[in-house]
């Protein structure tokens, strides 16, 4: 996937993307990163369809985003949205299943390939034991699992999560993102994700892409972007980057 100079703007006050300019490396994790406000969730917008462009384009397998029929963008690129809603009375089962719309026609009955699918998605994201259990009775973590289990169960190449952590206690969190990893190595997924938590930018993603006032300031790898000295400039924050010989690279504020 390509971002070949993308601006947008909300309104005329002000340019939210200011021709943007990247390259989502296949069958890796890429982080975007950046302070409140820069343009982390509307870049992941345009490079979904969500939104239009006011210039520039995204490409995917050499063709404009934009000239893809929605039906057939999402047999090539899923997405888990930040904020999410379901019927409270709809079991995970049936959630899940929704992702295997773009895959079949209108009323057709479920074949075997869906069915597999739906099974694939539950095991992966370790739901099958609560298939049958309400929405509502899940825990947050939970519920972002069948989420992607839907995103899942489309069985596109490319999985798209915009702050899949957000709400969720330190457990869930981590468990959640060693779920993300884990589908990339074993599947070979490419993700893209916006992430607020530098740290676990530096723990589970392969690139970043950090962003500040609708540009990208900065891309590369974890270890190569994310210094003492682009925190500082990015986020206007004084840190330490210390290296554990367990957890790696990790970064400690000490002043503003």
């Amino acid at each position: 996937m390509e971002i070949n100079q993308v601006s947008f703007s909300y309104d005329k006050k002000a340019d939210h993307l200011k021709s943007v300019n990247c390259e989502i490396e296949l069958g890796k994790i890429t982080a975007i990163i950046g302070p409140n406000g820069c343009g982390k969730s509307t870049l992941l917008s345009v490079m979904s369809q969500h939104i239009a462009p006011h210039s520039g384009q995204v490409i995917l397998d050499g063709k404009s985003i934009h000239s893809y029929k929605p039906k057939e963008l999402a047999k090539k690129l899923a997405v888990v949205h930040q904020h999410n809603d379901a019927p409270s009375d709809m079991t995970v089962e049936k959630l899940t299943g929704f992702g295997r719309l773009p895959h079949k026609s209108l009323f057709a009955p479920q074949r075997d390939e869906d069915d597999e699918a739906i099974e694939w998605a539950l095991d992966c994201t370790k739901l099958k034991a609560k298939r049958h259990t309400m929405i509502n009775q899940l825990s947050g973590g939970e519920r972002q699992r069948v989420w992607i289990a839907m995103a899942l169960a489309q069985k596109t190449p490319f999985l798209f999560l915009d702050e899949p952590t957000t709400y969720l206690d330190i457990y869930y969190q981590f468990e959640l993102l060693e779920l993300i990893k884990s589908l990339n190595v074993t599947y070979g997924l490419t993700i893209v994700m916006v992430l607020h938590d530098i740290n676990q930018a530096l723990r589970y993603s392969d690139n970043v892409l950090v962003m500040k006032n609708g540009a990208i300031e900065l891309k590369g790898k974890p270890d190569e972007v994310i210094t003492e000295q682009t925190i500082k400039s990015i986020y206007g924050v004084d840190v330490v980057v210390k290296h554990d010989p367990t957890a790696g690279l990790y970064v400690v504020p000490v002043g503003i």
